[in-house]
């Protein structure tokens, strides 16, 4: 019984990790129909700017937002620079530009930081907590990891649904063309939702870090697991994102703990697989209504 409730509620901290890498992939999708393929990588470079700034000013919070702050800078220009040339052209021209993107930051932060391990500090303390002598299997610094997502998965929403910025981005995501005619310019909010999703991703790196280790390919497993979870709960949703992600967590915390670790990536993409087979639009995605 201990084992299952420490399986569960150390999924469900994971869980967080990946529900983040999600919600900056949905932000994305929701702005601009685009699947950005080097988050992972953009994450990691904003960690190695948190890590610097930790370790010249020796504050955890100066470089927490630092790394949110280089996040919204990174993702503006990488909009601007590299993926604005791919508009209203092929969507493979996308997928190749995002990718190219990724392995350019991957091998800049080698180049930069070299290739070696290094570890990072947490915001709280990673020693498990009890009560009394039952483990939970969850850290002080897990509590902060999952009411920082559930927070910002929250403010997403709610600039989505009640802001004049998330009208925007929804409407340049399903009709540019209209979203123009209105008189939304487009190029802006293309790079508003970029930003924000560079925040995301900032996030989860300095979120997840602390519980692996820093290097130029260090996000690259975290992203695929991310982005399974966005695909569980469905690519247009928020809150989806996050379901999705704790989903993924807590069956992958059970598999691990009963059948082994060594396989994780293995698991999830097998739980990608049903889900695609059962609900390809996602299981937590909005039933959309066909018209004749």
């Amino acid at each position: 019984m201990q084992e299952f409730i420490e399986f569960t509620l150390g999924g469900i901290a994971s869980g967080m990790i990946y529900a983040a890498i999600a919600l900056s992939l949905v932000l994305i999708w929701r702005g601009t129909r685009v699947l950005n393929y080097s988050q992972g990588g953009m994450a990691m470079f904003t960690t190695y700017v948190a890590w610097l700034v930790i370790r010249h000013t020796g504050s955890y919070w100066a470089g927490f937002a630092a790394a949110l702050a280089s996040g919204l800078v990174l993702g503006a220009l990488c909009e601007r620079s590299v993926v604005r040339p791919t508009e209203g052209r092929s969507p493979l021209n996308s997928v190749i530009v995002t990718i190219g993107l990724l392995i350019f930051l991957e091998g800049l932060a080698g180049v930069i930081y070299g290739g070696q391990y290094r570890s990072f500090p947490a915001a709280y303390s990673l020693n498990g907590l009890k009560i009394g002598k039952f483990a939970l299997g969850i850290s002080p610094n897990d509590l902060f990891t999952a009411g920082a997502v559930l927070a910002a998965a929250l403010a997403l929403a709610l600039v989505f649904r009640y802001t004049s910025a998330g009208l925007r981005l929804r409407a340049t995501a399903f009709s540019p063309v209209v979203a123009r005619l209105l008189g939304v310019r487009i190029g802006r909010v293309l790079t508003l939702g970029w930003a924000l999703a560079g925040l995301f991703g900032a996030l989860a790196g300095v979120l997840v870090t602390p519980s692996t280790f820093l290097y130029p390919n260090s996000m690259d497993s975290i992203f695929v697991l991310g982005f399974t979870a966005a695909v569980i709960g469905g690519l247009d949703s928020p809150g989806g994102a996050v379901a999705g992600g704790v989903l993924l967590g807590v069956v992958l915390s059970y598999a691990g703990g009963y059948l082994g670790n060594d396989l994780v990536l293995l698991y999830g993409l097998v739980v990608l697989a049903l889900v695609l087979m059962v609900r390809p639009s996602g299981l937590f995605s909005a039933p959309r209504t066909r018209r004749v």
